[in-house]
């Protein structure tokens, strides 16, 4: 995967897999807990075929950055990343150590790609549609981050600081009056939009974990696995 992303010109910071075990006495040394290792292609994945696997390269050089994370209360955590940043004066170790932080902005966007945009459940049967149904929700999402980020230049705010639900729900709520042209001065409603947005700023939680619990239990009823129809049919014959 890191091949393929570096033959398309996209640096990569990420989190060292589990299961590859990094040793910084070995490489070559940048600093403390700083190192250039080189990395040999692993056996063909299932998934890649064979020409495609021929023209990854057979070594990668990349860069290995271990830090460690304290914060008050809690336990201080070692945390190892690999990066394709391999310069260490364009790119120092606390640059890497705070990119790599801001790897919480992308579990918040697929949440609410997820949630808010009820992508959750794939509803379509084809793969066509559901390419569709995929690629319909993505532009939808950023739509509303580019009226997000308006708002927040006209405002003077950062586009990170402002809620992404209420601004689903003020696009929503005046889309149709904007469209039909019933709302009167257009100009004027849609700089209200935009204050509204602006005026939902939420709190910076920087590293927020929340359990991935239901609050309350479903019902406990079987999973349909087959057609309604078929399900109506056996009901009718008890």
């Amino acid at each position: 995967m890191l091949a393929i992303l570096m033959k398309r010109n996209i640096h990569v910071c990420t989190r060292l897999y589990h299961s590859r075990i990094s040793d910084f006495r070995r490489g070559h040394r940048l600093g403390a807990d700083d190192h250039l290792v080189t990395w040999m292609r692993p056996q063909r994945p299932s998934w890649m075929s064979p020409e495609d696997y021929d023209q990854m390269p057979e070594i990668l050089e990349l860069r290995e950055v271990r830090f460690r994370v304290v914060e008050p209360g809690h336990r201080t955590k070692t945390i190892t990343i690999v990066t394709t940043l391999t310069d260490p004066e364009q790119y120092t170790k606390e640059d890497l150590a705070a990119l790599y932080g801001l790897r919480w902005n992308i579990e918040t966007d697929i949440l609410h790609i997820k949630q808010t945009l009820n992508l959750d459940h794939l509803r379509c049967k084809t793969p066509e549609m559901v390419q569709r149904e995929l690629w319909v929700t993505l532009l939808a999402y950023n739509l509303i981050r580019t009226v997000i980020a308006k708002s927040a230049q006209m405002h003077g705010k950062q586009p990170r600081c402002l809620g992404f639900t209420l601004a689903c729900q003020t696009i929503l709520a005046s889309w149709m009056l904007l469209s039909t042209g019933s709302c009167g001065d257009a100009s004027t409603m849609a700089r209200m939009i935009l204050a509204h947005i602006a005026a939902n700023e939420v709190a910076d939680r920087p590293g927020r974990l929340e359990p991935r619990l239901l609050k309350r239990r479903r019902q406990h009823y079987p999973f349909m696995n087959y057609p309604r129809d078929r399900h109506r049919a056996e009901i009718g014959k008890t």
